[in-house]
């Protein structure tokens, strides 16, 4: 067996649901060993996250205009979280081998092989004086794949020694899974997570998220309108694939027919079917499933998966994962694999031709 060198990383994304910058340090060979060390999330500057958001609102912008003001934002914001995040863990940069940049995803539509994530690792690395690797998704893209999830290698590598078949879910802006059994590795996103509920109570009830589900639990969930939502021919297009966190917006506005907190219900209802939607394009039904993302702290979207599902549906803290930081640790890791060249991503993952290898890396200045 060919010994491989550990590294000490430090990765870094802020998803789709944007409430911030995750920072994870792991220290590992990129293949089989894998050690976290723990992680932070860093919020947005106020102003920065309404800029964001209004971005995102704005397609066109976004795929096509410089945006050079913004993204020099992103990055100074990555680069004070890390700094935060190293004097916080007493870490010297001197002991850290390389930065993982994902950065913050503003457009993805991998069918017109374009993907764009603000942060640049140009810029980090001459900052921190620390090589960085950005840029993960674009060579999957530009390839024919579809970029996402980029987890499952990860995934693999953290559940070697867990039952299978398992499914890891992702429930952040949008919602993917990772499928695991011995040596078959498929992913897709499986439809809206949390963006949906988060964007109808910010607008409704000014409050970022629904707290345990609390005010999905106040309504009823109308089973006409769910109908119409799961009625998207997205559930039935067979994997992989992927999606924009506002893919499916304009299709949910039929919810404002409902009152607020029965439009709740309702969103957090069909984030469950689309869930259990994934069913359909999986070989074997897992005998468990680990939940990360912020939606495993939502008790009615757990409840309701429990109920729909059959088996276990826990948190990943139940096998000691990290689910905070462990987006932000998968980018560590891949950071690595992009050093070495070996492949962020599948066939089976991404839809990509061939496994592919991806990211490019920034060296930092030397020290004068």
């Amino acid at each position: 067996m060919t010994s491989s060198v550990l590294r000490s990383v430090i990765g870094t994304i802020s998803g789709t649901s944007m409430d911030g910058i995750d920072v994870a340090w792991v220290e590992t060979d990129g293949r089989d060993v894998v050690r976290p060390r723990g992680g932070a999330l860093f919020p947005y500057p106020s102003a920065l996250r309404l800029d964001l958001s209004r971005l995102l609102d704005d397609p066109s912008r976004a795929a096509r205009e410089p945006l050079v003001e913004i993204e020099n934002a992103v990055t100074d914001a990555f680069a004070a979280a890390i700094e935060a995040f190293l004097q916080q863990k007493r870490i010297a940069r001197t002991e850290v081998d390389l930065v993982g940049l994902h950065g913050q995803t503003v457009y993805h539509r991998p069918e017109q092989r374009f993907t764009r994530q603000l942060g640049s690792g140009e810029r980090l690395a001459r900052r921190l004086g620390i090589d960085v690797i950005d840029s993960f998704r674009h060579a999957d893209v530009a390839a024919g794949g579809q970029g996402a999830p980029l987890a499952p290698l990860y995934h693999r590598a953290l559940a070697v020694t867990l039952p299978q078949p398992l499914i890891v879910l992702n429930l952040g802006g949008v919602g993917n899974i990772t499928y695991l059994d011995g040596d078959t590795i498929l992913a897709f996103d499986t439809g809206p997570a949390s963006a949906l509920i988060d964007d109808h109570v910010s607008r409704h009830f000014g409050v970022a998220f629904d707290e345990d589900g609390r005010i999905a639990a106040r309504g009823r969930v109308d089973g006409v309108v769910l109908g119409a939502l799961m009625a998207n021919p997205f559930f039935d297009v067979r994997p992989p694939k992927s999606l924009d966190r506002n893919d499916f917006h304009r299709r949910a506005a039929i919810v404002a027919r409902l009152s607020p907190e029965d439009a709740a219900a309702t969103l957090t209802a069909f984030t469950i079917e689309a869930t259990v939607a994934a069913l359909r394009h999986v070989p074997r039904a897992p005998v468990r499933w680990l939940v990360t993302g912020g939606g495993r702290n939502n008790a009615a979207i757990m409840s309701g998966l429990v109920k729909r599902l059959g088996v276990p549906v826990e948190p990943v803290e139940a096998v000691g994962w990290n689910g905070d930081t462990l987006e932000a640790e998968l980018f560590a890791y891949l950071a690595v694999r992009a050093v070495d060249v070996l492949p962020l991503s599948l066939p089976t993952t991404t839809g990509v031709p061939t496994a592919m290898t991806g990211g490019t890396l920034w060296m930092a200045r030397p020290s004068a």
